[in-house]
């Protein structure tokens, strides 16, 4: 891709910007320092729901939350990517999947037949990560893998971009990383998510990364793999979206820290949020916290 068109696309963009970015904090391991994740703030959560997102990540333990509102069940990507996860874990995570019609189950990739097997006929899909949580593997490595994942039951991929590589300026290596995964997945009709890793990229990298994940045909841009510095801000859901335009979805990855924040980050362009927390979407009741990684 020709350098200058991007740093023409980065000035510009970066110029009509909307406000400075949100700090963000996560919950890890179920520990919540602040109250206001998407665990413990359900009002927030709602309120993204009702301005229009269309998915909310959530982890293992739902069942302990003390119900699931219905029409918030069917937003929710219910995910595990920690790397000491079980098969016992994985079919939990299924169970209660099914039990209350999430969208997905988001797991690693040595998961995708089990997930396959338990979740088959039913609405809810299976969703596996490319080249996570690094993002550096061989581009060749990244394409074969989303070939496996889909044969093997997968139906939605959520590739991480080569962060390096952009950073060396070495665009036409990223635009055909991403590409790769993306002309796999589109040939399957799966659904494309391009991971950008946003804790680790300035403002311009996180410019250049959407225009190359654009040119390259992905579905959606999303901020992060929730193992990096960092989450979502509204800030970066803004310029996410200036990039994209309409042609493609943003989804805001790494939590929800307040009502306010929630609908910043909907009106500055999210179509779908994740949250690296577990158990309790809905209630706030008492429950033992479980991982989402």
């Amino acid at each position: 891709m020709d350098r200058s068109l991007v740093d023409r696309i980065v000035r510009e963009v970066i110029a009509q910007r909307l406000g400075p970015p949100v700090s963000s904090q996560m919950c890890r391991d179920g520990v919540c320092t602040d109250g206001l994740c998407v665990i413990h703030n359900a009002d927030g959560v709602r309120c993204i729901v009702e301005q229009g997102a269309a998915r909310i990540t959530s982890g293992k333990g739902i069942d302990q939350a003390g119900g699931v509102d219905p029409g918030l069940a069917r937003m929710i990507d219910h995910t595990m990517l920690k790397a000491e996860a079980t098969p016992k874990e994985i079919e939990q995570l299924c169970a209660e999947a099914l039990k209350y019609r999430f969208a997905s189950v988001c797991i690693n990739g040595s998961h995708v037949p089990l997930c396959a097997r338990l979740l088959k006929g039913s609405p809810v899909k299976v969703c596996t990560v490319i080249g996570f949580p690094l993002g550096a593997a061989a581009s060749a490595a990244k394409a074969a893998e989303t070939e496996l994942a889909i044969r093997e039951g997968a139906q939605e991929v959520d590739m991480v971009i080569n962060v390096g590589m952009l950073k060396a300026g070495e665009y036409q290596y990223v635009e055909k990383d991403i590409s790769g995964v993306v002309g796999v997945a589109h040939r399957h009709k799966v659904l494309a998510k391009v991971i950008l890793e946003t804790g680790l990229l300035s403002d311009e990298e996180k410019v250049k990364a959407c225009v190359l994940a654009r040119r390259a045909g992905a579905d959606f841009v999303k901020t992060s793999t929730g193992f990096g510095k960092g989450g979502a801000t509204a800030g970066d859901i803004a310029l996410m979206r200036r990039v994209v335009g309409s042609a493609m979805g943003v989804k805001a990855s790494g939590g929800v820290r307040s009502r306010q924040d929630a609908l910043t980050m909907v009106a500055s362009g999210a179509d779908r949020i994740g949250a690296s927390a577990s158990v309790k979407i809905i209630g706030g009741e008492s429950g033992e916290p479980a991982r989402t990684y």
